[in-house]
């Protein structure tokens, strides 16, 4: 007998109360139309997870304007009206099958694979990024140089979140998240070496979490108390896996704080590893240290696929609530399995490297 039922309880995360405390993390899809339309593909996808007995399900990181947010080709939008009434299809499905969702709002800074509004990428300063782009999200040698985004489109950029969120909560979505993690444009300006700035965004750690702190506040402002707010944090990039805060734990306290003092009503923690200690010098993981400086609702992400490694965040009390990824993809009725004791699917690392397999695969399945 699996000691999971700790999984299985209701739990309230802002205004929501979600049915258990095992979620769909955001991952790319790109199987939206190439003007960043929903597709019935995308509904069947999403709605999957919801039948497979998911509390919660995030979407897919979404670009907020026709600007530089857009990350991938073929990757969903909310920048207009019309996006949005689309995504509201998506919307319904889930909550017929009786879970919530949020919408996850992304701007790629530096990290651009494809922008169907322009050729050039923006980030807190000019700097050449680590890696290369990612060949299974059509993206194909190193990532081009960003130029400095000046203080008015950081203004626009505020603007876009805000009214994103605001198009978010108009078609029935139960909270937005955003993405501030893997190296994308706000994550850039909490990373030191992403982060050249002089100004009031730049330098220490609290000038570097104060865009976050900012677009936290508008977008409140902008949506009301009754709309669930959370942001997604990492350590990792996608161009950089291995990345840790440079100032270690003092550095996640500032952060972590500063985010637990916003009106946020969580923080989704993503590490490669969710219960590893975050630094070689503690034993604490991050999802820990979030809950400790916070003192917010966490949800916890990375690896946590097997049900007694989920079970034991919650009941350590480092985490609130589990989001899984390859997990779910393997297993889009995980939730089900778990809770009649039935063996889990392994992950096929196909379903990564071609985004729209699984959704394929839910199609065959479908037809039988």
């Amino acid at each position: 007998m699996r000691d999971t039922n700790s999984l299985f309880e209701p739990f309230n995360i802002g205004t929501i109360t979600l049915n258990n405390r095992v979620g769909v993390a955001p991952m790319t899809r790109i199987s939206a139309t190439e003007k960043g339309f929903v597709t019935d593909k995308m509904i069947k996808y999403y709605s999957s997870f919801a039948d497979g007995g998911f509390g919660l399900i995030i979407s897919e990181g979404t670009y907020i304007d026709d600007k530089y947010s857009q990350t991938y080709d073929f990757q969903p939008g909310i920048a207009f009206d019309e996006q949005a009434q689309e995504w509201k299809k998506v919307v319904n499905a889930v909550h017929s099958a009786g879970s919530a969702i949020f919408m996850q709002l992304q701007h790629t800074g530096p990290l651009s694979q494809g922008n169907r509004f322009t050729d050039e990428t923006v980030a807190p300063s000019s700097f050449q990024p680590k890696g290369e782009q990612l060949k299974f999200y059509l993206g194909e040698g190193p990532f081009q140089l960003p130029r400095e985004i000046t203080k008015e489109e950081i203004a626009d950029v505020k603007n876009s979140f805000v009214e994103a969120a605001k198009r978010a909560k108009s078609v029935g979505f139960d909270g937005i998240e955003l993405h501030g993690a893997n190296g994308y444009l706000l994550d850039a300006f909490l990373t030191e070496y992403t982060n050249q700035r002089t100004d009031e965004y730049g330098g220490t750690t609290e000038n570097r979490a104060r865009l976050l702190v900012e677009i936290i506040h508008e977008v409140r402002k902008s949506v009301g108390e009754d709309f669930t707010i959370g942001i997604r944090i990492s350590q990792s990039k996608v161009n950089e896996y291995s990345h840790h805060l440079s100032g270690k734990e003092p550095d996640a306290a500032i952060i972590f704080g500063a985010l637990g003092k916003t009106g946020l009503d969580y923080i989704q923690v993503t590490e490669y590893k969710a219960w590893q200690p975050a630094f070689e010098t503690g034993k604490a993981s991050l999802a820990a240290l979030a809950k400790e400086y916070s003192q917010l609702p966490i949800i916890a992400n990375g690896h946590l696929e097997k049900p007694e490694r989920a079970s034991e965040m919650i009941n350590n009390g480092h985490a609130d609530v589990i989001n899984l990824g390859k997990g779910a993809l393997a297993n889009h009725d995980w939730v089900k399995k778990v809770q009649n004791e039935e063996p889990l699917e392994a992950f096929d690392s196909e379903k990564l490297l071609h985004p729209t397999a699984v959704i394929k695969d839910f199609e065959l399945q479908m037809k039988k």
